[in-house]
């Protein structure tokens, strides 16, 4: 009982009301009590008080003349009184002079001797002694006894306050219903309300207003508090939810730096590798060379090894620079219309010799009619070269190769399918990202940069192309897919094929070569004079300029990095003497980003060569004989 009353706001409410009641009725019935019993005692002794006085009055003269009968007759009277049950006179002396008895108290006593003036109670009789008092004598005293009804009374007023008190407290009890509805059950409500927002966590919930009062204003702070309360919650929500992406975001941040700089270490590693072994052959087939004694064959053979090897750090350098070009965002094509078969048929010759190094079978399949795109055609060769290289250098000697192009659905579909080594479930979806090898072993026989299907990828997406991996698994083989967006008619004008070489001509040259490193000027001055052709060499730009004049070149290969004066600022100097004005300039740089291209053209430069130079270009560039813009 005590338990519910504790949890019920209600119930404590109706206990306050109706315990206050009961205490103010009980107090009130008390202090109404008290003062009506002194009140009946008061009046009823004031009243035998003058009845005494009265009898005392008519019974003086009886006591004079000693007339017992007209004291009894006075006596007699108070049968008027049926509440007195007695009464009698007294002479001075204290002698018994007459009486009188009521109904049914006939066998009451009278005290031997009169008291003093004065009133005594016992139980339910009160009793009053009046002395009769004449010229200041005493002739005698008047003895009342009457009954005292107080227990009567007291039962009629308990009566009457259970009574009162019983319609108070259902009075009470109906005020405190209508109280637990005015004001315990919009706050029960409440109650309710936060219960349910405290398990459910739902801050929507709102308690209905039912009054404008006090307790309305109530339930409208409550229903504020649950909005901002809910508010501030999801904010909360919200930020934790952020701040738990952006740990996810840190963390995936943090282990692709661990995996990215673990890359990095293995790719530098692997770079040392290439670069080496390509440098061993060349240095043995230069020490081949040396040997005066060494027949014709073997110095043929030395130099077709350092000729491929020469090549294979070329292309590792290309790839290096293509890399920076991916993560700085400045890798770029330059479209225009041409043929898909020229392109596939110049990447299969670039890496035809490897191929057939690794004794690989190479089946092809292309269509019979030309197929038009909007291609760079020197980055898809390359791209095609990659994917090509990928596969012979990942396949065991005398494996199968499969390069297979058709049309589909408006694009052009490339295939290339080997029966290699394959690529692990694990590194399939990794492979087209930087620096990432389908074999870290040391056991591998081909190693590369794992720079090549990064570059493919980019170069292919800048067509507007796609490029998927698939493989089985290890020693499953893998297949490379490449569509591109193919062109819906023919170019106007035949294009040249991708590395084609010009035809030949025996025409003489002046040659200016200006380049601070003297074995690359003096090998290129050697190449350039094997041709038949006049060169000037100088190390450094302001030579250049002071030597163009007299020497009339008309072309000029410049290195960009001169002393004294940089290839650039060279170039605008030679535009602007007369002897040099229609100069064919050539930059021949290690600097071969596109910014430097642009500088290139900027500064007055026909053509952009990067070192190292293949004598191939060279000569396609002298057998031109013409600017460029």
């Amino acid at each position: 009982m005590m338990l519910s009353i504790r949890r019920s706001i209600s119930r404590k409410l109706m206990v306050v009301v109706l315990t206050t009641t009961f205490m103010a009725l009980m107090v009130s019935a008390i202090a109404m009590l008290a003062y009506d019993i002194r009140t009946y005692q008061a009046s009823w002794v004031a009243d035998l008080r003058t009845q005494a006085d009265l009898v005392a009055r008519g019974s003086a003269p009886a006591l004079n003349f000693d007339d017992r009968k007209a004291a009894r007759e006075n006596l007699e009277l108070l049968k008027a009184r049926p509440a007195i049950m007695a009464a009698a006179l007294y002479r001075g002396d204290g002698e018994l002079f007459a009486a009188y008895r009521g109904v049914g108290s006939e066998s009451l006593d009278f005290p031997e001797k009169p008291h003093d003036s004065g009133f005594h109670i016992e139980r339910d009789t009160i009793s009053v002694f009046h002395r009769i008092v004449e010229n200041r004598e005493v002739v005698g005293t008047v003895y009342i006894r009457a009954r005292y009804e107080l227990l009567e009374r007291l039962k009629s007023y308990i009566a009457i306050l259970f009574t009162v008190m019983a319609v108070s407290l259902i009075t009470a009890a109906m005020i405190s219903t209508w109280m637990q509805a005015a004001f315990t059950k919009p706050i029960l409500a409440v109650t309710k309300v936060a219960r349910e927002v405290m398990q459910r966590r739902d801050f929507s919930l709102r308690v209905e207003k039912a009054t404008e009062d006090e307790i309305g204003v109530l339930v409208d702070a409550f229903n504020d508090m649950l909005n901002e309360v809910g508010r501030r919650a999801t904010e909360l929500e919200e930020s934790n939810r952020i701040l738990e992406h952006e740990m996810m975001e840190r963390r995936g941040a943090e282990q692709a730096l661990l995996i990215a700089d673990r890359r990095k270490d293995e790719f530098l590693a692997t770079l040392a590798h290439e670069l080496r072994n390509p440098l061993a052959p060349l240095v043995n087939g230069l020490a081949i060379l040396r040997l005066g004694g060494a027949n014709p064959a073997t110095s043929q053979k030395a130099r077709e090894i350092m000729e491929r090897q020469l090549n294979q750090m070329v292309r590792l350098v290309d790839d290096l620079l293509d890399v920076s070009r991916i993560t700085t965002g400045k890798l770029a094509i330059k479209r225009s219309r041409v043929a898909l078969q020229p392109i596939v048929q110049n990447a299969i010759e670039s890496i035809g010799p490897f191929i057939e190094q690794r004794k690989h079978r190479l089946s092809i399949h292309m269509p019979e009619r030309p197929v038009f795109l909007d291609a760079d055609a020197m980055r898809l060769s390359q791209v095609f070269s990659n994917l090509l290289n990928n596969s012979a250098k990942y396949t065991n000697p005398g494996g199968n190769i499969g390069f297979s192009t058709y049309v589909e659905q408006g694009q052009i579909v490339i295939k290339v399918v080997d029966d290699g080594i394959g690529i692990p479930s694990q590194i399939l979806p990794d492979i087209f990202k930087m620096f990432t090898q389908a074999d870290y072993s040391l056991e591998r026989v081909n190693a590369g940069l794992g720079v090549g299907l990064t570059l493919a990828k980019r170069l292919i997406e800048l067509h507007g192309g796609t490029i998927e991996a698939h493989s089985e698994g290890v020693d499953r083989g893998s297949t490379f897919i490449v569509r591109l967006p193919a062109a819906s008619d023919e170019p106007q004008n035949d294009g040249e094929k991708p590395g084609g070489d010009a035809a030949g001509t025996n025409e003489r040259y002046r040659i200016l070569l200006a380049d601070d490193n003297v074995d690359f000027a003096t090998s290129l001055a050697t190449l350039l004079r094997a041709m038949d052709h006049e060169v000037l060499i100088t190390h450094n730009g302001l030579d250049a300029l002071a030597a163009a004049p007299g020497f009339d070149p008309e072309f000029a290969f410049l290195d960009i990095g001169l002393p004294g004066l940089n290839g650039y600022a060279l170039a605008r100097r030679l535009r602007d003497l007369p002897a040099t004005h229609d100069c064919v300039l050539v930059a021949v740089t290690g600097w071969g980003q596109e910014k430097d291209r642009q500088l290139a053209q900027q500064a007055g430069f026909d053509h952009h060569m990067v070192k190292p130079v293949e004598p191939g270009k060279i000569q396609a560039i002298l057998q031109k004989a013409w600017r460029v813009a």
